[in-house]
């Protein structure tokens, strides 16, 4: 599937491991990532597992793209902080009084309410990342075969879904380049939005006409389940396999040992020990090790 001028989150067969990986494969190794952010809350460990994403980025050939959806996550993650800040009042340790906030109440800011903010946006940061990482690197239609077997209509319109975004993204990029062509003058504001909305509406409610017309004289109404096709498993599949087994192993450790606990509330614990830090090194590693082997990887 080749993007759209311009759209860059789109995901687009290149030579890495975690494009050569199977979509399951893949596909658990990111839920296990996303686990592991969801299980941990030790600010150290929760950086250590954003320094094992950003690496895979860099390993999968996304690091520009997952790059600019950090920024986007920084403009979600800011308010995160500052609202927990202005809104929580548990924590012991005040360093600023706003006096009274009426229906708020007193407008103490406590250290807790900072930290604990600061790690939620980052939990929300590394999720962020970690399902642009994987749109950018698993393959949707083959991810989408997996579940065909269980529903060939659902699965089918899924894929249809997917493929439609960069075709309705290419429509609007062509639309605006078509208003500024005009010898009136392009218009501007919300009036050019709503035009080019209208506009792209419109279009893909004729495109969807014709899918669907198309689909139905070829037979795709009386479809049946779908043929198991399998292959055998590739260096790849095993390693991200065993990476995200892994990843999980040691986020469920770090949890019930203490090795990764923290509490804000009513004052800060955060004990970083040498366990904390091998768990620290070990996410990392576990995260990027799939990525040294890189045999076999052309698209």
């Amino acid at each position: 599937m080749k993007p759209a001028m311009g759209m860059t989150l789109f995901y687009r067969r290149i030579a890495s491991p975690l494009h050569a990986a199977r979509a399951g494969a893949g596909a658990a190794w990111a839920l296990s990532l996303t686990a592991a952010t969801l299980i941990l809350f030790h600010p150290i460990v929760l950086l250590a597992l954003l320094a094992g994403v950003l690496g895979a980025a860099a390993g999968a050939g996304v690091r520009r793209a997952v790059a600019r959806s950090l920024r986007t996550a920084l403009i979600v993650a800011l308010p995160i902080v500052l609202i927990n800040v202005l809104v929580s009042r548990e924590g012991l340790t005040v360093f600023a009084r706003l006096g009274d906030l009426g229906p708020f109440g007193q407008g103490d800011l406590t250290l807790e309410a900072l930290v604990y903010g600061a790690v939620i946006a980052l939990k929300v940061t590394l999720l962020i990342l970690v399902t642009t990482l994987a749109g950018l690197s698993i393959d949707p239609d083959e991810l989408l075969r997996v579940f065909r077997r269980l529903s060939f209509r659902s699965a089918l319109t899924a894929s249809l879904a997917t493929r439609m975004l960069p075709v309705l993204a290419a429509d609007s990029q062509r639309l605006a380049e078509a208003q500024r062509t005009r010898s009136s003058g392009a218009p501007s504001g919300a009036r050019a939005r709503v035009a080019l909305l209208g506009a792209m509406i419109g279009g893909s409610l004729d495109r969807a006409m014709d899918v669907a017309a198309t689909l139905e004289v070829r037979g795709f109404a009386g479809a049946r389940r779908a043929p198991r096709v399998t292959r055998p498993f590739s260096r790849h599949d095993m390693a991200f396999s065993a990476s995200a087994t892994a990843i999980l192993a040691l986020a469920l450790a770090g949890r019930l040992t203490g090795a990764a606990s923290f509490n804000a509330y009513p004052s800060l614990r955060m004990p970083t020990g040498a366990g904390t830090l091998t768990l620290c090194a070990a996410l990392i590693a576990a995260t990027l090790l799939p990525f040294w082997d890189r045999r076999g990887i052309e698209p």
